[in-house]
Formats: structure tokens, C-alpha cells, sequence
């Protein structure tokens, strides 16, 4: 999968304008990474809360559209906000967005989906979204984000904070979207 440049649709945040050279340069190096036979087959966990604000969704939305355009799946809870976000930007990245949902149908799943997972879980489904990922990505915050990202720690997942309220011990805050893409390249190349 090759590595597509621009956010069509976003505003506030166009990829292209927010990723440093050194960025660039390991999004090039994950995506001839997620050619080969040690790529990385387990998604990164996109979390957030459903009723995000503009900053939170332009954030997810470049993340999972770098990330995506490098040959990462990603995973989120389906629905909307963050997780909305997210999806739309793996989808229009040429990637895959799995969502996992708390319902028994797809009937509330986000439009940009390429797998829609309805598990009748309720907000049991958050564990399989944090033990699914890789690292977990979190963008904003509320209960449900505070719950898979504790779940995440517990397992040992490395688990990244932009627009966090609380902090968490063991999780790692970064500044804006370079960092975050930054650090979890760092995960990934690592």
C-alpha cells in the first residue's frame, strides 16, 4: 500500500501540512515494513469519545489517514466522533477501518467502516478493542476512552494521549498530531 499524502475534507488539520520530514520518513519506512512478512497484522486501537469536538476528529482523522496510507489497519468502537473520524480517514487513506460495536446490528456503525463488527456487548466491547490493538491511540476522553485505555495498560499495550483529561499512569501524553504520529512509528518501527 502505497503512502498518500493530503486530508481531503479536513480543514484544521491536512496531513500534509502537519507531518515533519522525520515523520514522512517513518511513515515510508512502516509502510515497506506492512509489505513484507513482518508486518504488523493486529490494528491500532483509534479511541475516543463519540461526542468529539472538531480539534479531537481532525486529530483521528489525520492519524488513521497516516497511518492507513502506511498499510496499518485500524480499529475503533464504530460509531461516531472520534471513532467516525478515524474510520473516514483509514477509509479515504485506502485502508481498512474495523469497527466493533456495542449493538446487535450494524444500524448505528459510521459510514466509513470496511468491517462492521456487531457484538450485543454493550460497553464489554471496549476489551476487545483494547486488547485487538497493537498500541492504543487516544484522542479525547471520557469514560469509555478512560476504560480501554486502563485495559490497554493492564496488557501491556503502549497506549498514546492527545486532548486527554485524566491521566493515567503508564500512558504516554503527546503534544499534537506529529507526536502522537511520532511516538506510535516509534511503537511500530521499533
Amino acid at each position: 500500500m502505497s503512502l498518500r499524502e493530503g486530508a481531503s475534507g479536513v480543514r484544521s488539520v491536512p496531513v500534509t501540512e502537519v507531518l515533519s520530514a522525520p515523520v514522512m520518513q517513518a511513515l515510508q519506512r512502516l509502510a515497506l515494513k506492512q509489505q513484507g512478512p513482518a508486518r504488523h497484522r493486529q490494528p491500532v486501537a483509534v479511541i475516543g469519545p463519540g461526542d468529539a469536538n472538531e480539534a479531537e476528529c481532525a486529530a483521528a482523522y489525520a492519524v488513521a489517514h497516516a497511518l492507513a496510507g502506511a498499510g496499518m489497519a485500524v480499529i475503533c468502537g464504530g460509531r461516531g466522533g472520534v471513532m467516525a473520524a478515524a474510520s473516514r480517514g483509514a477509509s479515504e487513506a485506502g485502508g481498512i477501518a474495523v469497527g466493533i460495536l456495542p449493538e446487535d446490528d450494524d444500524s448505528q456503525a459510521n459510514q466509513w467502516l470496511s468491517v462492521a463488527v456487531p457484538t450485543g456487548m454493550g460497553e464489554m466491547r471496549n476489551a476487545i478493542i483494547a486488547r485487538a490493538g497493537v498500541c492504543l491511540v487516544a484522542i479525547g476522553s471520557n469514560m469509555g476512552t478512560l476504560s480501554e485505555m486502563a485495559m490497554g495498560l493492564k496488557w501491556g499495550k503502549p497506549v498514546f494521549v492527545l486532548y486527554g483529561g485524566v491521566e493515567l499512569p503508564g500512558a504516554v501524553a503527546v503534544s499534537d498530531v506529529n507526536d502522537m504520529l511520532a511516538r506510535v512509528l516509534a511503537c511500530l518501527l521499533g
